[in-house]
């Protein structure tokens, strides 16, 4: 065939031969651009599984366990790994007796990454440990007064003293440990297991190995995907940590693409990062507000002073100067979005000249010194305060704003720069303030008991004013008990007109969470997360490859 075509070809003159090269290459060209036109008309691009993904972190694990995991950042990230909500464990979650037992149904063959059977008996001793003061568990008031017992095999029943209208948030949230790994351990011993750093779990990966130098520092953590892990297998198979003291070396790593994600990051360290990546903006439920301490401060008790203070605030400039635009203004004790939430509050307008003329009103003076003054009784109050703020770059930076804005009205502030550890451990605990720069973490519901009803005044409780309304206690205890999420918004509504205008706070911002991940990260969604770990809540979808399927 070939030889006879040869013969056809060679008989062509130079003009035919060009002809028909010119025709077949078309042709060939046709060919191919019709067949990828077609390829690509019956494929789309999936994601496939694939590749290893480095976190970088700042800090150490220390106790990856959800007995004992607190405020830890590392430890919170490899717990959301490593051990799964009992959302995903759980059959059924069924409430009865108004909303105070609680029957929950785990799903069949369900194992721990070792392997052994995962059963009502590893609830059971969750909880246990939880509530024994010897654990010295973070989570004892969430689930103290609780009780459970075991109905079968798989099946538990939770009894409440009191119906609580979120308490399936509290199960849906819940992580369990296996039983048969710590229940000979005693409770004060519980943080010398050496499972709290060599974890078996439940989650989507399960624990490999790590590295750490002879200093003891951990380098990285390694994990893999969990075979036994109830639900879709990660896309990505590997998954590591790499450990950092400080932003400063862990964006050097990511510089020199070491490490492919980080989170935390603030809007300075946005300017240090110098190759391509996709930075995610991410809307986590906490603010931060002055909280006004009116025991420690006598002119705090004035509304007047109180009032003033809120006008002469300036949310916008603090939200531009210390978070880079990077978060957005908060007005009241809900974060937008909330349940109950009230779109139509609004803050005090920005307005130092207002601000002076009520103080001028209301006899508060400048003195010879430019602080204003008053008698009242037989005192002198002057409008000098003390501000603790934790040492964190755009805290102190806001507090920058706060002291110029307030002096232009008479008034003094004097900044105390502290160590965030020595906030909480301290001021916080013993409530050893006049004002506050503090936040408050809260969860996608409405309950914000802890935070302003009067029993939370004082430590372990988070009323960080010591506020005190009987009228705001009440409605704070309808809310927790109220199952009717309409009735429900009704005191809610009422609740935060009750609290703003009491103004024991000035409520300021919320910064958004900042994740800079690679290019080719797929999957990764920038829904509304209750904590920094949970940006590993939809990791199963997470994908670095992809490659043509037909459709």
């Amino acid at each position: 065939m070939f030889s006879k075509f040869h013969k056809i070809f060679a008989c062509f003159t130079e003009a035919e031969r060009e002809i028909f090269q010119g025709t077949a290459i078309i042709f060939l060209l046709s060919l191919f651009l019709n067949g990828a036109n077609a390829f690509y008309k019956g494929t789309t691009v999936a994601p496939v599984g694939g590749g290893t993904y480095t976190e970088g972190v700042v800090g150490q694990p220390i106790t990856i366990n959800p007995l004992l995991t607190g405020g830890n950042e590392p430890d919170r990230d490899l717990t959301e790994l490593l051990f799964a909500d009992l959302a995903r464990l759980v059959q059924t979650i069924k409430s009865t007796d108004g909303g105070r037992l609680w029957n929950v149904s785990l799903k069949p063959d369900l194992h721990w990454s070792d392997g052994t059977p995962i059963t009502s008996d590893d609830i059971i001793f969750t909880l246990t440990a939880i509530q024994d003061p010897e654990t010295h568990s973070s989570l004892f008031g969430t689930w103290h007064g609780v009780t459970v017992e075991r109905l079968g095999e798989r099946e538990v029943r939770f009894t409440l003293k009191t119906p609580y209208a979120f308490f399936k948030d509290n199960l849906s949230a819940f992580k369990i440990v296996p039983a048969h790994l710590f229940d000979a351990v005693p409770p004060q011993n519980l943080r010398l297991s050496d499972f709290n750093l060599e974890p078996v779990g439940s989650g989507p990966y399960a624990f490999a190995g790590f590295e750490k130098r002879k200093d003891g520092f951990f380098t990285s953590y390694h994990l893999v995907a969990n075979p036994s892990f109830n639900g879709a297998e990660p896309l990505i198979r590997e998954f590591i940590f790499r450990f950092f003291q400080n932003y400063e070396e862990a964006i050097a790593a990511f510089n020199r693409h070491e490490v492919d994600g980080i989170g935390g990051l603030s809007p300075t360290n946005l300017a240090e990062i110098k190759i391509a990546d996709q930075l995610h903006e991410i809307k986590i439920p906490r603010y931060y507000a002055i909280f006004m301490n009116q025991s420690a401060a006598a002119p705090l008790k004035d509304r007047v002073i109180r009032t003033a203070l809120a006008s002469a605030t300036d949310r916008a400039t603090m939200i531009t100067r210390a978070l880079g635009g990077r978060g957005i203004p908060i007005i009241g004790p809900l974060y937008p979005g909330i349940e109950g939430y009230d779109p139509t509050l609004t803050p005090p307008s920005f307005s130092i000249d207002e601000a002076i003329k009520l103080l001028d009103a209301n006899g508060w003076l400048p003195g010879d010194d430019g602080i204003r003054v008053k008698k009242v009784g037989a005192d002198h109050l002057r409008l000098a305060f003390e501000l603790v703020v934790p040492d964190i770059e755009f805290l102190v930076e806001s507090a920058k704003v706060i002291v110029d804005d307030w002096k232009k009205l008479g008034i003094a502030v004097t900044p105390l720069i502290t160590n965030p550890a020595d906030v909480t451990s301290d001021a916080v605990k013993s409530r050893n303030y006049q004002l506050l720069l503090f936040g408050n973490v809260m969860r996608e519901n409405p309950d914000i008991f802890s935070f302003w009803h009067s029993s939370e005044r004082f430590y372990p409780g988070l009323n960080l004013s010591l506020y005190e309304n009987k009228v705001v206690d009440r409605l704070l205890e309808t809310v927790r008990q109220e199952p009717d999420p309409v009735a429900r918004r009704s005191s809610l509504t009422k609740l935060q007109k009750l609290i703003t205008d009491d103004i024991p706070a000035i409520f300021l911002f919320s910064p958004n969470y900042l994740y800079a991940a690679p290019k080719n990260l797929g999957g990764f969604t920038d829904d509304l997360i209750t904590t920094p770990a949970n940006r590993f809540e939809n990791i199963t979808s997470w994908y670095l490859k992809t490659a043509r399927i037909f459709k």
